[in-house]
């Protein structure tokens, strides 16, 4: 009985931070959304999230049972750089491209970047695992899903609140995500 409790409470537990690791992804998708995303293309964004929320943490445990803390710190600092740096490109697609979309959030290797910096956390949070005794494999999968919905709905909660901002909704999404860069650097 007492097994059966246990995993019920670290089930709870990996799902508020799985949650919390979420939460990233679903405030920047809000602020790539607004530029205004197709269906298609938000589908796409959310399974790579969900993706790189599995491939993150189980990087994190690897490296986490070989090395110390400092390398949680430096995945803040690289996390925060390239979010400033997808914000700032966005700002310049605002400013300077006028109409023209920016691709660096959906296409690619923006694609990857955003990708990657919404699950920087989950790596951290994987190093920490790869040091002490959690199930790994429920924790990964709930990160992965968490991930993808979060960012699915971020990102369809920011595509409609852009309709309603029309061409200033770039030059807002690239400040948030400069603004979240900006307060993982801090």
């Amino acid at each position: 009985m007492d097994q059966v409790l246990f995993q019920w409470g670290q089930f709870l537990t990996l799902l508020i931070i799985a949650f919390a690791l979420s939460m990233d992804a679903f405030s920047l998708g809000i602020g790539v959304g607004m530029v205004g995303i197709r269906l298609r293309e938000i589908i796409k964004v959310s399974i790579t999230i969900g993706l790189f929320h599995i491939m993150m943490p189980i990087i994190g445990i690897v490296v986490g049972a070989y090395l110390s803390d400092l390398i949680g710190d430096i995945a803040v600092f690289i996390g925060g750089g390239v979010l400033m740096i997808i914000g700032l490109h966005m700002l310049w697609n605002g400013f300077v491209q006028g109409d023209q979309k920016s691709v660096l959030k959906t296409k690619g290797f923006g694609l990857m970047l955003f990708a990657f910096s919404v699950s920087l956390d989950a790596f951290t949070v994987g190093f920490s695992f790869g040091l002490i005794e959690v199930n790994r494999i429920l924790a990964i999968s709930l990160f992965g899903v968490m991930g993808a919905t979060m960012s699915y709905f971020g990102l369809l909660l920011g595509r409609s609140v852009g309709g309603w901002l029309g061409e200033y909704s770039e030059l807002i999404g690239g400040l948030i995500l400069f603004g979240f860069g900006l307060k993982f650097m801090i």
